[in-house]
């Protein structure tokens, strides 16, 4: 094991504590595969299940490997163009049974941060759907909630304005300047500090994921 894989192993030992204290289910895997599996197992067949923007759900192959299960009722935005459509399905994620999504950040002591755009993401986060599971990389780990906020403003935030051709002045020099630019995708910033019912599961991910 390496020194980055044992940190973060005992990091992780150390959140999920965190975690449960705040009414939260909590797993570690040290790779992306046992992510994708873990989160397979935490879904019971005939859910309906849909995802926030997350580029980590996405690109460690969660959706693909849910279709494959032929067993569930997917709510996939991904391959919906037209825009009115798109928006019925951020209605119907409310009333789903699982809601995957990533977190720009969180700190050591179990708060999850999360900067939206439009705020489907964070509002679906905080009401509706029977479960919300994260699947959250461990560079994302900050060491206080302060340090998490600002891990959200000014990693997570520009670099996700580069994914869209919008106007804002973190596009120009990749720094956050708090602006009030019209196509801001920081409109939101919610904290979520412990999980009513039990809702929230974090799956932990020893590797760097996301942005």
């Amino acid at each position: 094991m390496t020194p980055k894989e044992l940190r973060n192993e005992r990091l992780a030992a150390r959140l999920i504590k965190s975690l449960k204290l705040r009414n939260m289910e909590a797993f570690y895997c040290p790779t992306a595969a046992e992510a994708v599996r873990q989160v397979s197992a935490l879904i019971a067949d005939g859910s309906s299940v849909t995802w926030g923007g997350s580029m980590t759900i996405r690109d460690i192959g969660i959706p693909q490997a849910l279709k494959q299960r032929g067993t569930l009722e997917i709510l996939d935005r991904d391959g919906v163009t037209d825009r009115a459509e798109v928006v019925k399905i951020y209605e119907r994620a409310f009333s789903a049974d699982v809601y995957l999504s990533s977190a720009n950040a969180i700190s050591e002591d179990g708060v999850i941060v999360n900067i939206d755009g439009n705020g489907n993401r964070v509002a679906a986060i905080t009401w509706g759907p029977k479960r919300v599971i994260f699947v959250i990389g461990m560079n994302k780990v900050a060491q206080t909630v302060e340090a998490a906020l600002q891990r959200a403003r000014s990693t997570a935030s520009p670099t996700n304005a580069a994914r869209f051709d919008i106007k804002t002045p973190c596009q120009v020099d990749g720094v956050c300047h708090n602006c009030n630019s019209p196509e801001s995708i920081c409109n939101y910033v919610h904290f979520l500090r412990n999980s009513p019912r039990s809702r929230h599961t974090v799956v932990l991910v020893g590797e760097d994921l996301g942005y």
